[in-house]
């Protein structure tokens, strides 16, 4: 019994391409050496001495940088191709890492983050369409998933070999480190994979892939953002405004937040490729899929409301997590398919920008909230945003399902 189900969890794993898997491993290396960012803002504030407010500020243009790199990314694979977009990223960010610890100045970090953010930012999409090159179209979804797989294990292993090197070298290794990691990953990848020229992309010959003439008139694509800008905001409440209330309203340690964190992680390792292929097999609508996760986190953020009893800390937990498996890897390949031929840098930009500026909004709104009115009035009107999110993804459906009747 136990080996047919490791058996069908090692299947889901079969069928990918020679740089599908490339491309995960320096993933990993590049998302494992990412350390810097969970301690940022412990850096400018302990070691640097800044404000929260000058924090606060760094981390706007850590932001803002994200969501410039995100666009100059997708519309430069579309023009010079992801292949020399994801080299040049990775090269010159790497170095960038390791000129940044230098900077001590408030204006010139938020000047350096900002830049690095737009350089570190366009692998991106150009990664995304990069997937769409090497991926046959049948298993996209599950090469999305694979390196979603990779990105978390990279995440979960990155704080604590950070927090190591911060006891033994202090905050400057993690600049070496992090800088390493990309030139690293990017030499193996760079030697490894060879440039794809011409990418077997959506045209007339497959129905039921919409062809727009421009991305900005795509009605149903944005509506989509829509749902992918609610579940982002939702779901970086685990990273901000979070772990604070674990702390202050539960006495709970870091490494008691850090296990639910861990308990998250592991979930979408064994859970997530088993979900992605049971949805491919059955063909079950994508946006039906992404509607139930911004609902599931929805329900996530009202549990929160329950304020006396910790143990409601897990079950949150629980339903966040699958609104995680159900929302990102599918909402990935919905944005994806509706990308005409040449367009899909410009597409997968926009979807990846969505996230960047769900990430200013869930830290700077959620904060806002409870600054003024609370952490119950924060569950309370984050629960409602996804309930409109998962409202706009049913919208969503509905007028593609009428696209695929005038086709």
């Amino acid at each position: 019994m136990l080996k047919a189900a490791f058996q069908r969890y090692i299947n889901n794993f079969r069928g990918f391409s020679r740089e599908i898997w490339i491309l995960t491993f320096i993933t990993f290396i590049n998302r494992a050496g990412t350390m810097v960012l969970p301690f940022l803002s412990k850096y400018l504030k302990e070691d640097l001495h800044f404000s929260y407010s000058q924090v606060g500020w760094i981390m706007v243009c850590f932001g803002t940088g994200s969501i410039i790199g995100s666009w100059l990314g997708g519309k430069l694979s579309d023009k010079i191709g992801f292949y020399k977009i994801m080299i040049f990223s990775l090269l010159v960010s790497g170095m960038m890492l390791f000129a940044i610890q230098f900077i001590t100045s408030f204006i010139g970090l938020c000047i350096g983050m900002l830049l690095i953010m737009v350089v570190a930012d366009m692998y991106r999409p150009a990664m995304f369409v990069s997937l769409g090159a090497y991926a046959k179209p049948e298993n996209r979804t599950r090469a999305l998933t694979l390196v979603r797989l990779a990105i978390n294990l990279g995440f979960a292993a990155g704080p604590a070999l950070g927090g190591l090197i911060i006891m033994n070298i202090g905050y400057r290794g993690l600049f070496w480190v992090d800088g390493g990691s990309c030139i690293i990953a990017i030499l193996i990848f760079w030697i490894k994979v060879k440039e794809k020229k011409k990418t077997a992309f959506r045209d007339k010959e497959h129905p039921g892939e919409i062809l727009t003439h421009s991305v900005f008139k795509d009605k149903p694509f944005w509506i989509f953002l829509f749902t992918c800008l609610v579940c982002g905001v939702l779901f970086f409440q685990v990273f901000t405004t979070i772990p604070l209330y674990h702390k202050e309203q539960f006495n709970l340690t870091e490494l008691q937040t850090g296990l639910l964190l861990t308990m998250n992680g592991l979930m979408i390792f064994f859970l997530e490729m088993p979900l992605v292929s049971y949805v491919e097999r059955h063909k079950i609508s994508k946006i039906k899929v992404v509607a139930a996760g911004c609902l599931l986190m929805a329900v996530s953020l009202y549990l929160m409301l329950v304020n006396n009893w910790a143990g409601v800390l897990v079950i949150m937990m629980l339903f966040m997590t699958f609104g995680e498996m159900f929302t990102f890897p599918f909402s990935n390949s919905v944005a994806l398919s509706r990308a005409p031929k040449g367009h899909e840098g410009r597409y997968m930009a926009i979807y990846t920008m969505s996230f960047s500026l769900a990430h200013i909004l869930s830290a700077k709104v959620g904060m806002e909230i409870i600054e003024y009115y609370g952490y119950q009035m924060n569950w309370f009107f984050m629960g409602t945003l996804g309930l409109l999110g998962m409202l706009s993804g049913i919208w969503v459906l509905r007028l593609v399902q009428k696209e695929n009747k005038l086709l």
